[in-house]
């Protein structure tokens, strides 16, 4: 028996779940199998009958598309979550063994990838939560040529290398092919000099020489600097006719080529067979490290009083500060970070040390201009351990962090996302940073709560929100300019509603209207109401900080907060109307953006696009009045 025969059953359990699904990439599973043989079966720190040991190694497979690597892996180490008919429904409906690796869905999957680059950067997330955490364990990411052309994996190795993550390793299957052909088509970069530039120990060799692949892996385990391991591999290693060649990255070999391959590797099995002393010897390694839950789990939380909210004119992302100096006080798993931000996200506190290269025992990571990088890297802190990790930006710099969000909400994990300067209410910075069309970007990202808080009760309330939600991400979205504090209604129980995403602010016996608003848009509703009460109309003010909380909601709440359906309903956002149909109706009226803002003083900007008690006011009576 040797390595090659153990390799070969990577290989062609991979060759056939994809050729039965007639679906898949066998090329990185047949490149890449000799690398991932020696290290699951010599290097790699893992228990399969204990998948949650606190101190395993972590191996994140950036190059999503080749999961059949990461599937047979887990199969043969013994994983029972993973059993060859799991194998044999690969990327059929319902299947634990997807396209590509989704957390969650089976044991041994650390966390989902599929969008390259995410899946590196990811891992920098672990390595970082691994220092933090003062655990003993490396994370390997084996990425692909497509991994590192995508502008997140510069932002996450050069952040590890800033951060002298040794217990990184990255793996690159460079195998010189992408979809459309030869990498030349469109790269010519020293990937060495790239990764030696960010403070990478780089070590070349030939991903089919396992001498090679041993030596190098050795040499990492006492690395004093992250690794990258280049490994010169073939894509569709044994493939007699597409081997090196982009005909074997994304479709089934056919059955004519398995037949072929089978017969160049001496492979003389039927498919999905492995032989009995080659599947005993991969036990071995699923069973060769010993576990132990050697590492205390992150402490989650502490109860040491309430927050005592001012009650004073100012802005929200001040109100979040002062909340975060509570929470971080008594939340010591509470881990924060700025993308360069952070004297106008307000995210640091006085409990929040930052880490750097030669202390990871602070909890606030300075990211730099990163915002892309910071989301998926506070995906893998959450998964790591009980970390919650929050990081701030502006609203309109959600764009770059969008897919690291959205798998966030995809793997159920407690990220908390601070979006500061969240409207024209920023004022002269102008168009390129007033977020107009965010809000509606970010609600439409299933299970992720967009919180949008009209003063510092209300933030308090929003942390609340997002603290009790364990498997969805936060939205916070909060403003530069100060707002006043409002005097709320209360319920028959003496409660402000607001953790029910949605409440009556405001209220008056028989309303003619519904003034619907969010977060900086709410005391201009309250001003409208009272403009109202002067013309006879009588008005009430809902304020919804979190449409998706609210519409966990019973219908008879929502129906008491909105009132009856043929009731007037008018919407109030600085920002664009999509979304907001549900609650207006047909016949609803919209008081927000039509267009991009513009550079001036917030006050002006609020007048200029008719965002304002006035506006409200003159449209409402009009609507009213066409009616009667």
């Amino acid at each position: 028996m040797s390595k090659r025969d153990l390799a070969n059953c990577l290989r062609f359990l991979s060759i056939d779940a994809v050729e039965r699904a007639n679906s898949g990439h066998p090329g990185m599973p047949m490149g890449m199998a000799d690398v991932a043989t020696i290290l699951f079966t010599e290097f790699l720190k893992f228990d399969a009958k204990n998948p949650k040991w606190l101190n395993r190694d972590r191996f994140v497979l950036s190059a999503g598309h080749g999961s059949m690597l990461l599937y047979s892996l887990l199969h043969l180490t013994g994983y029972e979550d993973v059993s060859l008919e799991d194998l044999k429904s690969f990327r059929q409906l319902g299947a634990k063994c997807a396209g590509h690796p989704e957390h969650g869905h089976l044991a041994g999957v650390e966390t989902t990838t599929g969008p390259l680059g995410q899946g590196i950067a990811t891992a920098v997330g672990f390595a970082i939560a691994e220092r933090m955490a003062e655990a003993d364990h490396k994370t390997y990411t084996l990425v692909g040529d497509g991994c590192l052309m995508e502008g997140i994996s510069q932002e996450a190795i050069s952040l590890a290398g800033h951060l002298n993550l040794n217990k990184l390793v990255v793996l690159w299957d460079n195998n010189s092919i992408s979809i459309d052909g030869e990498t030349s088509l469109t790269t010519s970069e020293n990937m060495r000099l790239r990764f030696e530039a960010c403070g990478f120990d780089v070590i070349q060799i030939d991903g089919h020489n396992f001498d090679e692949i041993r030596a190098a892996l050795q040499k990492a385990q006492t690395a004093t600097r992250p690794t990258l391991i280049d490994c010169k591999t073939t894509i569709g290693f044994g493939s007699p006719t597409k081997a090196g060649t982009e005909k074997c990255h994304g479709s089934p070999l056919g059955a004519e080529e398995v037949k072929k391959t089978r017969e160049a590797l001496g492979w003389n099995y039927e498919p999905f067979f492995i032989p009995e002393n080659l599947r005993n010897e991969w036990l071995k390694a699923g069973t060769r490290s010993k576990s132990s839950n050697s590492i205390p789990p992150v402490e989650r939380s502490r109860n040491q009083g309430t927050f005592d909210f001012p009650k004073s004119k100012q802005a929200t992302r001040k109100s979040s500060q002062q909340v975060l100096e509570f929470l971080t006080g008594n939340l010591p798993n509470l881990v924060g970070g700025s993308a360069d931000l952070t004297g106008s996200v307000l995210t640091k506190t006085s409990h929040t040390k930052p880490i750097s290269k030669d202390d990871f025992s602070g909890r606030y990571i300075h990211y730099g201009v990163r915002e892309h990088v910071m989301g998926a890297v506070m995906n893998g802190i959450a998964l790591h351990s009980n970390f919650i990790p929050y990081g701030g930006t502006f609203l309109v710099f959600a764009d770059y962090m969008k897919p690291a969000i959205r798998l966030a909400a995809l793997m159920q994990q407690q990220v908390i996302y601070i979006f500061t300067h969240d409207s024209i209410g920023l004022g002269e910075d102008g168009p390129t940073h007033q977020a107009i069309e965010h809000l509606a970007m970010l609600r439409g990202i299933p299970n992720l709560n967009v919180l949008r808080p009209a003063d510092s009760e209300e933030t308090w309330q929003c942390f609340e929100m997002a603290l009790a939600a364990k498997k969805t991400p936060s939205a916070m979205v909060l403003t530069r300019q100060d707002l006043p504090f409002l005097a709320k209604e209360k319920s028959h129980e003496g409660e402000i509603l607001a953790n029910r995403g949605g409440y009556v602010l405001a209220d008056v016996v028989n309303p003619d209207v519904v003034i619907i608003a969010t977060g900086s848009e709410v005391s201009i509703a309250v001003e409208a109401k009272e403009k109202l009460q002067a013309e006879g109309i009588n008005a009430r003010v809902v304020s919804m900080p979190c449409f998706e909380i609210f519409e966990e909601q019973n219908e008879a709440y929502k129906n008491q907060v909105l009132g009856a359906k043929n009731i007037l309903r008018v919407g109030v956002e600085a920002a664009i109307s999509q979304g907001w149909e549900k609650y207006l109706g047909l016949d609803g009226i919209f008081v927000g953006m039509k267009s991009f803002g513009a550079s001036a003083k917030a006050e002006d900007l609020y007048k200029h696009f008719g965002i304002t008690a006035e506006a409200i006011c003159e449209q409402v009576v009009k609507k009213l009045r066409s009616k009667n």
